[in-house]
């Protein structure tokens, strides 16, 4: 495997920094080399807020990326900003509950999601991070869906009312972008 190199980004609150950590984890459990890079402003919840995370079976040189090869969007500023940048031949899974416009690139895979509306229906609108995150591991495989799930749960242990509606938003997220692939 190259390195795969994921930009996620939304506004703060949004969940990209844990969707970043949890696709770190579970690459982590396959054996890769990961690197974990949030970025955010001061204002944190509602200011702008993103997260790269570098995969590779080599050590990761650096985890700055400048150009990704995925990237997640919740929100129109976030298209706006890191979309052109996204490599020729890669992926952008947009948020469509949020953002009205298309990624307006030909040369790349856009994967259009119903974020926040696939979120409610799984249980939790609040989970829309998830079935972002779920769409992109259902498309790309970048780590299994049962690591992923295995994290999620690990992650919300303390709050394990929490647990069903969230697997329920990343499977039904998975489900969506296994779909799309095989539309391919």
């Amino acid at each position: 495997m190259a390195v795969t190199e994921v930009l996620m980004a939304g506004f703060g609150g949004q969940g990209m920094l844990l969707s970043g950590k949890l696709l770190a984890y579970a690459a982590m459990e396959h054996g890769k080399e990961v690197s974990w890079l949030p970025s955010y402003g001061p204002e944190m919840r509602g200011g702008t807020a993103n997260v790269t995370v570098c995969v590779s079976d080599d050590p990761v040189g650096s985890p700055y990326i400048i150009e990704p090869v995925a990237l997640l969007v919740m929100n129109q500023p976030s298209l706006e900003k890191f979309g052109p940048r996204v490599k020729k031949g890669g992926i952008i899974v947009v948020n469509t509950s949020l953002i009205p416009i298309t990624a307006d690139r030909d040369d790349c895979t856009v994967l259009n999601i119903a974020a926040n509306d696939i979120a409610k229906e799984a249980g939790t609108a609040r989970a829309a991070n998830l079935v972002m995150l779920g769409a992109y591991v259902g498309w790309s495989g970048i780590v299994d869906e049962s690591v992923t799930i295995a994290k999620i749960e690990k992650e919300f242990a303390s709050k394990a009312k929490f647990i069903p509606a969230n697997v329920a938003a990343f499977k039904a997220g998975y489900a969506e972008g296994a779909k799309m692939k095989g539309g391919a």
